[in-house]
């Protein structure tokens, strides 16, 4: 099985009815489905200022974070962590999707409007570590305020 067909299958198991999730997202022209948040991931929604910089930050701890999200504007970018870490997360300025909440996921592989993959799932189960995470933006901002100090 192919790594899209792999990750497609990952992420379809949270939906309702994995099997209608796949058919609509195969035809749907945005190559968009909504998900539920809270099953096998949850999502930290951090502003795109800080995502990429923790995200540098993060590929330079660990060889593979979890999928990365990013919409089109770069204006916010979602981590996939484990579930339950949305309920806990008490970070400011951090946005997060758990359960009872929806997030609207790209097929993966696949340009679609509004959202697109950084890192794609893999299909393996891959998330972040929240508490490397938190490091992470720790570093990040540190960096983003030595860069306002000069």
């Amino acid at each position: 099985m192919t790594g899209a067909k792999t990750a497609v299958e990952w992420l379809a198991a949270v939906a309702p009815d994995p099997d209608a999730c796949r058919w609509e997202w195969e035809r749907n022209p945005l190559g968009v489905t909504l998900l539920p948040a809270g099953r096998a991931w949850d999502v930290l929604i951090l502003p795109g200022e800080l995502g990429y910089p923790t995200l540098d930050v993060l590929t330079r701890i660990i060889d593979r974070p979890g999928p990365v999200l990013v919409d089109f504007g770069d204006d916010r970018m979602g981590f996939f962590v484990p579930p339950g870490t949305a309920s806990r997360w008490l970070g400011t300025g951090v946005r997060s999707a758990g359960r009872g909440t929806w997030i609207v996921v790209p097929y993966p592989g696949r340009q679609s409007g509004g959202v697109r993959w950084l890192i794609p799932p893999d299909g393996t189960g891959t998330l972040t570590d929240p508490a490397l995470l938190e490091l992470a933006m720790h570093e990040a901002a540190a960096g983003l305020a030595g860069d306002q100090d000069r």
